[in-house]
């Protein structure tokens, strides 16, 4: 445990970002998942909804670098032409 004020405050404030961190990759990750699975059931309609959210949640995660461009790219391509195959 920290001594020093500053050092306890860094403390509080990288369990907070950690927090935060975890919320959004997690919420990435399960849009992802969700968007897969009405990909695999055919719907297109709700597949065309959850695209627009999945891609929402890709790029916050990687505007606050839980991911690497180049992957947030990928994985926006990769979703969007198995939505765009259903049609």
């Amino acid at each position: 445990m920290p001594n020093i004020k500053s050092a306890k405050k860094r403390v509080l404030t990288n369990k907070r970002k950690e927090d935060e961190n975890i919320l959004v990759e997690s919420r990435m990750k399960n849009s992802i998942k969700k968007l897969e699975k009405t990909i695999k059931e055919g719907n297109v309609e709700e597949s065309n909804t959850e695209l627009t959210t999945t891609l929402k949640n890709i790029d916050k995660a990687q505007n606050i670098n839980i991911i690497k461009k180049n992957k947030a790219s990928r994985l926006k391509s990769r979703l969007t032409k198995s939505v765009n195959n259903l049609k």
